[in-house]
């Protein structure tokens, strides 16, 4: 009998959930495990895998024909390129992460506009300080959207519903989005930098997009601007980073991912007043788990029903 491995802790799926995949797949066993041995024992019987998978079992596992991830990021194929070559289809759980992670980028930008970064410090200080320095308002001002995929465009609508013009940059330029104002290829970024006040990343982290931000793309921006990293620390090069923001190329900086993390106690990015920092926390929501689940069971009905996955990865590529 063929197997599919739910690589998850017992307890993780609700009692409601399991029922639902098997009955999707009624020939099939369900195998609900993290255990690396337990995997290893069965991993021929492997045809569908959702979840963790180690990835170094992945050539070994011979008759694995799809693995669905539990996240949207699929820069572990950088890591092990060999799975690239490997006869599964992979699909990711795009989508999912659309409504935090654009909400945790307008809080990014929401703040800077109202000095709530400096006033959290002020307070911690017990200072009163009523200073309208250094605030404005998002209305009237440009967003560079480096990512229209299902989190930038929700991004492009909720900044445009703030009177915010929204510039895209996706590999697709042909491919509008509502909310954004015009689209480009990622090959007229330097073009578009100089026109922002705010550039937001959100692209997944792949051989093309990896330190598409270094010191070039950033002495391009006005002193004004604002960088708002959501998608993978190392699209920007933080070393050109750090300088940028202490010698005022750049007036500050929202970030939720960083090229080491936790990002280091000596970083000093830590104690930078012009910056932001969240713990790769932007995608947390209550809702997560219900959401993947839904995409594994549609994916599951149209994987038995030989229909086209939703979410399928292009691993080459890498998104």
């Amino acid at each position: 009998m063929t197997t599919i491995l739910l690589g998850f802790d017992p307890g993780t799926l609700s009692e409601a959930q399991l029922p639902e995949v098997q009955e999707a797949a009624p020939d099939m066993q369900i195998l609900v495990t993290e255990g690396r041995e337990e995997i290893e024992s069965v991993l021929d019987e492997i045809e569908i895998a959702f979840g963790s998978f180690p990835r170094d079992l992945l050539p070994r596992a011979r008759n694995l024909r799809w693995l669905q991830q539990w996240g949207a990021g699929a820069d572990w194929l950088l890591r092990h390129p060999e799975a690239v070559e490997l006869n599964f289809v992979l699909t990711n759980t795009s989508g999912v992460h659309a409504i935090p992670v654009s909400e945790h980028i307008l809080a990014f930008l929401l703040a800077f506009g109202r000095g709530l970064h400096l006033a959290i410090r002020a307070q911690q200080r017990h200072e009163w300080k009523g200073s309208d320095r250094g605030r404005f308002e998002l209305a009237g001002k440009t967003m560079v959207l480096v990512g229209v995929g299902a989190i930038g465009e929700r991004t492009a609508e909720m900044a445009a519903a703030l009177g915010m013009r929204v510039l895209g940059v996706r590999r697709d330029p042909t491919a509008g989005a509502p909310g954004v104002e015009a689209m480009s290829g990622p090959h007229q970024l330097m073009d578009l930098l100089p026109e922002a006040d705010f550039v937001v990343l959100t692209v997944p982290l792949t051989h093309e997009t990896q330190g598409m931000i270094g010191e070039r793309e950033l002495r391009a921006m006005k002193q004004t601007a604002y960088v708002v990293n959501t998608g993978r620390g190392s699209t920007i090069r933080e070393p050109a980073l750090i300088r940028a923001l202490q010698e005022g190329w750049i007036a500050g900086a929202g970030l939720d991912v960083f090229e080491t993390e936790p990002l280091p106690d000596d970083s000093p990015l830590w104690a930078m007043d012009n910056v932001i920092i969240t713990s790769h926390c932007a995608d947390v929501t209550p809702h997560y788990g219900e959401r993947a689940m839904e995409i594994f069971l549609d994916n599951l009905q149209r994987y038995r029903a030989g229909e086209p996955l939703r979410n399928v990865v292009d691993k080459r590529i890498g998104y």
